[in-house]
């Protein structure tokens, strides 16, 4: 199987159901430690040394998020960061989704 992370986001212009069962098991096997919640988004907590990396991380997620076209949401604070990761435009999951959570992985 192609690696996710070297795909691209593909904007989501709506028309188009979420994933759902197999689909999400063959995608989410590609991913490391995200979480699938209720078969509508990703979760995943990366944990760092201090504020200062968890910060760093967070800016780069939110490059990255900019460059894909495809924006996650991000909650962070000493040690912490929380990525959560749905397609707003269909209110569930995409290709997109998982392409974005390996790219993110990347940056870890």
């Amino acid at each position: 199987m192609s690696d996710l992370a070297n795909r691209e986001c593909v904007p989501c212009r709506g028309g188009v159901p979420p994933m759902k069962g197999a689909e999400i098991n063959e995608f989410s096997s590609q991913i490391h430690e995200w979480e699938v919640v209720n078969e509508h988004h990703l979760k995943k907590t990366f944990r760092f040394k201090n504020f200062r990396e968890t910060l760093d991380f967070v800016v780069r997620v939110g490059e990255l998020a900019e460059e894909q076209g495809h924006h996650p949401d991000i909650c962070f604070g000493w040690g912490k960061a929380e990525i959560t990761i749905w397609t707003h435009k269909i209110d569930g999951l995409t290709e997109s989704d998982f392409v974005l959570a390996a790219k993110i992985d990347r940056l870890s």
